[in-house]
């Protein structure tokens, strides 16, 4: 049997082998020939375009800006995903039933408080919602004020007194740039020089912009991303997945915006998964609503679970990237009326792949510090499984890099250990003298 919501407080009952499987709902209405709009332009935005083109109410997709390989599955439109005015006079002059917005960036822009006022379907959150992941600040003190379990924190804009903070609370210590960062903005110092060197990139010299520093605890214990479809108090789960942030085999070197994902986790029980339905997602849900800011999207919960239970990390108020490649082409249900569904307040039915996914980034030789852009990448037409593009262009008529994180290999089978397999054997038909990738991809779950 699936699990039952119930409308009040959330709670979850029922038998939990079945939990993020089966969530019953209401009828979708019949939209045919819906014309959507994504915007963004990685690999998130493939995957979700890529979702798109397999519904059966979708005849026309649009990307903005989009990228090579989004180009064979949509038309693309060179506005930047930040251009809110330029979008907004697209949709109207495309007449777009659907835009679906991929980056935060977009989000924090304002982008769905534009296309709302003007009557437009979007989906996504507000500007005021977005705060959950524009301003870890907001997220903090939300958390607290709610009683949903996360490390312990201060928040600084004065750098020695935020340094005076770290000598006192000890290390290692995490540092977390308040606002947006494009995934870089965390450093877990692990020294006094780490710690001050970050600190004077956040808060002297404005690496990512003027703004605070929260200053939390280091948590321990294997982290996982549980994203949700959210509309106010409805909340939808989708399957559990982990990410892999350093750059090299073995959980070494620098931190960078994911170097691939897979899901299920089999060290994440039902029990662990009905906890963090229901006293993080659910309560945040709720917690958003108190504070006037009711969510309506994808609300994603960056987890922890530690000795002393699970905690959060981080929201983010959209889609993960690289988390959205492996859980969508796990999902069976047509995402065309989940997105509807969401934008309108109905109940969702999601149901999903029982398989394993596995997928695997392949990155320019520097990312996530400086690279070089425009190798020639061969092969990919060879790969066995869903590859999306992730920074590419076309020049010359040939494929070539063009971002820090370029492609990324999706597979699936049965078991995560053959999806492994068969992910790092299909990589190895892609030819670029400027690419490297992880080989060891869920090695939590396989070893």
């Amino acid at each position: 049997m699936g699990i039952i919501v119930n409308k009040t407080r959330h709670e979850v009952t029922g038998e939990m082998a079945d939990f993020s499987a089966v969530l019953k709902g209401t009828e979708i209405e019949a939209v045919k020939e819906m014309t959507v709009l994504v915007v963004g332009g990685g690999g998130r935005e493939h995957a979700i375009v890529d979702a798109l083109s397999r519904s059966k109410r979708v005849s026309k997709i649009y990307a903005a800006p989009g990228n090579a390989g989004i180009a064979e599955q949509a038309e693309c439109v060179a506005i930047k995903d930040t251009d809110v005015e330029a979008l907004l006079a697209f949709a109207k002059e495309r007449s777009v039933d659907l835009t679906v917005v991929g980056p935060e960036a977009a989000l924090a822009a304002g982008i769905v408080d534009r296309f709302q006022e003007e009557g437009l379907k979007i989906f996504g959150p507000t500007r005021a919602a977005t705060r959950i992941e524009s301003s870890k600040e907001f997220a903090k003190n939300l958390m607290k004020k709610h009683g949903i379990p996360t490390a312990a924190y201060e928040v600084f804009s004065d750098y020695q007194a935020a340094m005076d903070y770290v000598k006192e609370q000890g290390l290692p210590i995490v540092l977390k740039y308040d606002g947006l960062a494009a995934g870089k903005g965390v450093v877990i110092a692990e020294t006094m020089d780490e710690a001050e060197g970050a600190l004077r990139d956040m808060l002297l010299n404005d690496k990512f912009g003027h703004g605070k520093v929260v200053v939390e605890e280091c948590l321990t214990g294997p982290e996982f991303s549980f994203m949700c479809f959210v509309s106010n108090d409805k909340v939808f789960p989708m399957v559990t997945v982990q990410d892999h942030k350093r750059a090299y085999d073995g959980d070494k070197g620098p931190n960078t915006g994911g170097m691939g994902a897979y899901s299920p986790l089999p060290f994440i029980t039902k029990e662990d998964e009905e906890y963090a339905y229901n006293h993080i997602m659910c309560a945040t849900a709720n917690a958003m609503i108190a504070e006037g800011c009711p969510f309506k999207g994808v609300l994603y919960g960056g987890l922890m679970k530690t000795p002393k239970g699970i905690k959060v990390i981080e929201f983010n108020a959209r889609f993960g990237d690289p988390e959205t490649e492996v859980v969508l082409p796990r999902l069976k249900s047509d995402i065309a009326d989940v997105f509807m569904s969401v934008i309108e307040g109905r109940n969702v039915t999601l149901e999903w792949d029982k398989r394993a996914a596995m997928g695997i980034v392949l990155a320019s030789k520097g990312y996530p510090g400086d690279y070089q852009k425009g190798f020639e990448i061969e092969g990919v037409d060879s790969v066995d499984g869903t590859v999306y593009h992730m920074g590419t262009a076309r020049k010359d008529g040939h494929l070539v890099t063009n971002g820090g994180r370029v492609l990324f290999v999706t597979v699936m089978a049965d078991t995560l250990k053959e999806a492994r397999e068969k992910a790092n054997e299909e990589i190895a038909k892609i030819k670029c003298e400027n690419l490297f990738h992880r080989t060891d991809i869920g090695w939590q779950a396989i070893r």
